[in-house]
């Protein structure tokens, strides 16, 4: 049953710590196949070309579901869309398990899109229902590290997995987590969608006031792609097996960037945040693509980490400031769409690109996709104080 959510200016409510347990679990999950699929792509006789198209086909999925899940949540509740979302979820990452073929596991990646676009929408719905909006950057900020957590510590349990285990442990441990996520969702009171506020929802998929700062975070995850995509690989080409350093420091900068910025969003603007964040995502790729050792693949984590902790918790509220309550649904979907975008085409022009030039040339067309965005920001994207309606 779906009731009214009350948070009288107190951030850390009992719904609130919810969310964000439950965020931890699936974001958990997921981030445990991000570095390891195109590994087991690879064993399976995938090229550079069909490991881009595992990540792309993903996204292409989560696209397609996200503005229609967006529009659900606000008609018919955060809760159902939510339980579906998981279930198609933990249905998805179990059959990885069984079916070790390149065409199927495609056809499941599909699948699994959908899933993770439903449940991350409404996941960052239900927060944003649970923030007080003299705090919604700072809540946002907070919310945003369980996945910083969950990208800390999940990849490298992921890559041990498959080297001391096997694959199909990997997926079992993932599908768990998710279940886990599924159960504590019992736990949550969800925010009661009135009927009133059926009335002003005419099928509009999309948000118009968040389509800015969601063209900007599409050039900015096109550098994200090339990091879960090809890391790895790029790694184990320069002789570096224990890679998964790389995403706990780039994690650990994310940790200490999104509740530090989420503040000074709060209390000086998004200038602040989202230029300095830019600058080191530029640098982050351009260093990556010189990085011949751990300590540099060490260097570019963290500096990649604070800028990319800074920009997306920043556009993420930015999409949100001045959305009516009822429209918060839509708004995620608009932001998230493009978030997915960005990864999901950057993987597969980059993975192209890298099969011509190389890895290390490749990081440098990614850090040109986060100098447009600079550029953009100051176009398009500049916004004053945050101002969150009710």
């Amino acid at each position: 049953m779906e009731k009214n959510v009350q948070n009288n200016g107190c951030l850390w409510t009992k719904n609130f710590i919810i969310i964000n347990v439950i965020n931890l679990l699936i974001f958990f999950s997921f981030q445990m196949l991000l570095p390891t699929l195109p590994i087991y792509v690879k064993k399976l006789g995938g090229t550079n070309s069909v490991i881009g198209l595992v990540t792309g086909i993903f996204v292409v999925s989560s696209v397609i579901i996200r503005p229609i899940s967006g529009l659900l949540l606000d008609k018919l509740g955060r809760k159902k869309v939510f339980l579906v979302g998981l279930i198609i979820l933990i249905l998805s990452v179990f059959s990885y398990s069984w079916l070790p073929f390149i065409s199927i596991i495609l056809i499941i990646r599909f699948i699994h899109g959908f899933g993770w676009g439903a449940v991350s929408t409404a996941s960052s719905t239900i927060a944003s229902d649970n923030i007080p909006k003299e705090r919604f950057g700072e809540g946002m900020g907070y919310f945003s590290l369980t996945s910083s957590l969950a990208m800390a510590i999940a990849p490298v349990i992921g890559l041990s997995l498959i080297s001391k285990y096997s694959f199909n442990v990997l997926f079992y441990v993932s599908t768990i987590l998710a279940v886990l996520g599924f159960i504590t969702t019992f736990k949550l009171k969800y925010k009661k969608i009135e009927n009133k506020e059926h009335s002003k929802i005419r099928g509009s998929l999309y948000e118009e006031s968040s389509i800015y700062p969601s063209i900007i975070i599409f050039f900015v995850t096109v550098t994200y792609g090339a990091l879960t995509s090809f890391l790895p690989l790029y790694a184990a080409e320069k002789g570096i097996q224990n890679i998964g350093m790389f995403f706990t420091v780039y994690a650990a900068a994310l940790f200490i960037s999104r509740p530090l910025f989420g503040k000074v969003i709060d209390k000086l603007g998004f200038d602040y945040t989202i230029i300095p964040g830019l600058i080191c995502i530029v640098v982050a790729m351009g260093l990556l693509s010189k990085s011949s050792n751990m300590c540099m693949f060490l260097i570019t984590a963290f500096i990649y980490g604070i800028g990319f902790g800074a920009t997306q918790s920043s556009l993420q509220t930015m999409s949100m400031a001045g959305v009516p309550s009822e429209r918060l649904g839509a708004a995620n979907a608009t932001f998230l769409t493009a978030f997915d975008c960005g990864i999901g085409l950057g993987s597969i022009i980059l993975g192209l690109v890298s099969s011509n030039v190389g890895y290390s040339e490749m990081y440098l067309w990614a850090a040109a996709s986060a100098v447009i965005a600079f550029i953009l920001y100051f176009i398009i994207g500049r916004k004053g104080k945050l101002q969150i309606q009710e």
